[in-house]
């Protein structure tokens, strides 16, 4: 299932989008789409039904598409997760995932608006593959019981200051947690749709100009290791996300000048059968 959110923002509805592209109205059904939700598989069962049999009502035209995803517990980030992007950086392919957090007030809808931080000269962009988890976890004994624990994927924006994030000092909050950072969605689409997630192609574009060109098989640590490797370090509850690393084409790896991103900039990007993205760059 493709799930979303859609009205204003803070008052988005649950929806669906259905087999011929259809967004069906899920209020009616469920309060929103949360970690509740995505645990409750009977609830899940109820919307595949109601998808199935067509009685779910269609959506008013024209709505803004939100976050599909409300009531974020945390965002969990695997920084250098790919090995050509941690080439073009020149680092080193780390010996074990690089761990950092956003807070779940990053989170906007994948068309609206990313505002460029107040001092910033080196805003970049990063196309990754989220995770989203429908099972608490902790401690996975091995990949299989990791990736039981997954409800679904969708397309995360990952953008990043890389003043804040590298010269700055201390860790990389600074440049990861800026308003707005993380745009996400359109869809969440439930783990029974993608059964390779290794097999995802990622491209980003910025002015029609693409950037990114990249695939998931080129991740050091694959989803199912990224989730078991967290589940021993923190318990992972329904709701929480995890956005798995960038490949490369990213403004810090090109020659200088490098072309960071501006006000008036428009960055689109997509995965393979998780749906597009697309923002407008604008002064915070």
């Amino acid at each position: 299932m493709k799930l979303l959110r859609v009205g204003p923002a803070g008052a988005e509805r649950p929806a669906l989008l259905d087999k011929d592209g259809v967004v069906r109205d899920l209020g009616g059904l469920v309060a929103d789409i949360d970690g509740a939700l995505l645990a409750d598989a009977d609830a899940l069962a109820r919307i595949a039904a109601a998808a199935a049999d067509g009685s779910l009502p269609a959506a008013e035209d024209g709505l803004r598409v939100g976050p599909p995803l409300t009531g974020i517990g945390k965002i969990v980030c695997i920084g250098l997760n790919y090995h050509d992007h941690a080439a073009e950086t020149g680092a080193e392919a780390p010996a074990e995932p690089v761990v950092f957090m956003k807070a779940p007030d990053t989170v906007v809808g994948p068309g609206d608006t990313v505002l460029v931080p107040r001092g910033s000269v080196k805003t970049d962009w990063e196309v990754e593959l989220a995770v989203v988890i429908g099972r608490e976890l902790r401690y996975a004994a091995d990949e299989d019981e990791a990736m039981a624990a997954v409800a679904g994927y969708a397309v995360a924006h990952d953008v990043s200051e890389r003043e804040f994030q590298i010269e700055r000092g201390g860790q990389w909050d600074k440049g990861k947690n800026c308003e707005t950072f993380n745009p996400l969605g359109p869809w969440l689409v439930t783990a029974d749709e993608v059964p390779d997630p290794q097999a995802l192609s990622l491209r980003l574009w910025v002015n029609g100009t693409l950037r990114q060109d990249g695939s998931t098989r080129d991740q050091i640590f694959p989803v199912a290791e990224v989730v078991r490797y967290l589940s021993h370090f923190m318990t992972l509850y329904p709701g929480d996300v995890i956005n798995t690393g960038t490949p490369a084409g990213v403004a810090l790896g090109q020659p200088e000048p490098r072309p960071y991103l501006r006000p008036g900039d428009v960055v689109e990007l997509t995965i393979d059968g998780l749906g597009r993205q697309r923002q407008v760059l604008a002064s915070a």
